[in-house]
């Protein structure tokens, strides 16, 4: 006994065929996304979001030697108290610059990196963000800054994951089709 006849076997491959493709890319472009090795940078930013990942995270490169200078985004939001003493303090070994994006977007973090590259005459950079969103990023930030750009990722909790990889894909949509530019 058949307990789905043909035409809606058909139809169902049809609707699964642009599921799994979607599943896919997904999963390539912000689970798995290409994530750089920096070496050597100008400049390494901390965008803000999940901010302890990413701060951890920037703050290992910056140990590493990769730059001489920290860039925090959103750096003195008083509910970022690591970043605050930082912003405050600075740190020994290394320049730490805090900005305040304008407006508050990835876009306006990619648009304020640029701003300080030019007065600071940084050539390259590493943008230190969570995986899902280091390809979205890494897009603006080149769309916005002429010089080397590499993304790297902090891993966010599943439970951001789930949320934010369904928020990306719309975000990116927008990105490649009507806010194409810095």
């Amino acid at each position: 006994m058949r307990l789905v006849n043909r035409p809606l076997r058909a139809l169902l491959l049809l609707a699964a065929v642009p599921l799994a493709t979607w599943i896919a890319l997904d999963i390539y472009l912000f689970v798995t996304p290409s994530l750089d090795r920096p070496v050597q940078a100008d400049a390494v930013i901390v965008l803000a979001g999940d901010r302890t990942p990413r701060l951890d995270r920037g703050l290992g490169l910056m140990r590493a030697g990769v730059a001489p200078t920290l860039v925090i985004s959103d750096g003195h939001d008083p509910n970022w108290p690591a970043a605050n003493r930082l912003c405050a303090e600075g740190s020994p070994g290394f320049q730490v610059v805090c900005f305040k994006p304008d407006p508050y977007s990835t876009r306006g973090e990619a648009r304020g990196f640029a701003r300080l590259a030019r007065e600071h005459g940084w050539r390259s950079v590493v943008v230190v963000t969570s995986t899902f969103h280091v390809t979205r990023a890494r897009m603006l930030f080149r769309r916005c800054f002429r010089g080397r750009v590499e993304g790297v990722g902090a891993h966010a909790s599943l439970g951001r994951l789930k949320f934010n990889v369904v928020a990306e894909v719309g975000k990116l949509l927008v990105q490649l089709t009507v806010a194409r530019g810095c």
